[in-house]
């Protein structure tokens, strides 16, 4: 066997996970009613998340309101039962009264926690230089929730889990753990790049400490993308029926699980985030993030399955070739296994994956890609 993160265990745990489609995959023989087999693998996914209670349909603040480069911004802030307030950007095209098609803006990981909504959204020319180097690496030099806003969305983007206005505050962490981190200079670089070299280093600790409560960290930020979710769908802008989500990386991870656990997402897009519980397991775990891992999910699930649970609600999916977060045959084989699942629910035009040249980013041609992939499904 090939080298992998588990040395001589790797043929071992391999051979667990197995070949065979596992248990409750819509690809196996004995599951041919979509809605019947979505009801019991639905369960199975919300039962092994171990969702924590985060509240009802949030009742945010108006920080503040302004218009820039044609849209209507409202900064807003809420508070769910734990934790520090989320804050959050609600973008919609200056003077549209709805009801538009509404979009879940879900931001990356991108080993950078100090920032969370204002690594894909802008509210003035003036960006911080840090973001500013981040929309150029990833984003095309574009702010992508500003920009699918423009096309006539409303667009909700929020701070989630560990990130921004939800991240771990230096002055609540005991010495032991924090290894000198201070707070006293925000937004200056030299902050910043030690605060992500110690959440960088935190992750695992976090994940133990979840489990210890009896919750997960796909959990956590599953259910607060779910009352993001809720606000959305209230707002008398929004039609609730024409609704998606989107996102890069750690966006792409969020997409794939909130679109999983909530029927009322009704188009998504998954970017740079697709491949297999395999590649996770034998090749690439250590380039990733603890927000991925559900215990106890992979005998009844594949990766890709939890996105497929919303056949047949239209899905793309976006992949870069040379992306090192990932093997090509893991996301050539993520590929197949999606579209099986849509073939066998006679939906195989509402699924479609693409690969890209290039390193991990959602670059202004796919960019354009997912806005029309928006635009077929949503605002027809």
């Amino acid at each position: 066997m090939p080298l992998n993160m588990l040395g001589a265990y790797g043929d071992w745990a391999a051979g667990i996970v197995g070949e065979e489609p596992p248990q409750l995959s819509f690809r196996r023989a004995e599951h041919n009613h979509t809605d019947s087999w979505r009801r019991e693998a639905r369960a199975r996914y919300r039962t092994c998340l171990l969702q924590p209670d985060a509240g009802g349909t949030p009742r945010p603040t108006l920080q503040h309101q302004l218009e820039y480069d044609g849209l209507e911004i409202e900064h807003l802030s809420w508070q769910l039962p734990y934790g520090p307030p989320t804050e959050a950007l609600f973008l919609k095209p200056a003077g549209a009264k709805g009801p538009l098609p509404g979009v879940v803006g879900l931001h990356d990981h991108g080993g950078n926690k100090y920032f969370g909504t204002r690594k894909i959204t802008r509210m003035g020319d003036d960006l911080h230089p840090v973001i500013r180097r981040h929309q150029d690496d990833y984003y095309g030099g574009k702010a992508w929730a500003n920009e699918l806003a423009k096309r006539g969305y409303a667009v909700l983007v929020h701070d989630t889990f560990t990130f921004a206005s939800r991240r771990m505050r230096a002055a609540d962490l005991p010495e032991v753990i924090k290894d000198g981190l201070t707070e006293v200079n925000p937004e200056s670089e030299e902050e910043i790049k030690r605060y992500n070299e110690f959440a960088r280093e935190h992750e695992h600790l976090i994940a133990k400490s979840l489990f210890c409560a009896g919750t997960t960290w796909p959990g956590v930020f599953c259910a607060e993308d779910q009352r993001a979710l809720d606000y959305l769908c209230s707002r008398r802008e929004v039609d609730a029926e024409r609704v998606g989500c989107c996102g890069l990386s750690g966006g792409g991870l969020r997409t794939v699980y909130l679109t999983g656990i909530d029927e009322r997402i009704r188009c998504a897009c998954a970017v740079g985030m697709m491949t297999t519980w395999r590649d996770y397991l034998l090749n690439k775990c250590y380039t990733h993030t603890w927000m991925i891992y559900i215990p106890g999910l992979a005998p009844f699930l594949d990766y890709p399955e939890i996105l497929g649970l919303t056949v047949p609600n239209p899905v793309l999916v976006l992949n870069n070739r040379e992306d090192s977060l990932f093997t090509m045959p893991e996301m050539e084989r993520a590929d197949r296994i999606l579209k099986d699942v849509y073939r066998k629910a006679d939906a195989a035009d509402h699924y479609r994956g693409s690969f890209y040249s290039g390193p991990h980013k959602f670059d202004l041609e796919m960019q354009q890609e997912a806005f029309e992939w928006f635009d077929r499904w949503l605002k027809a």
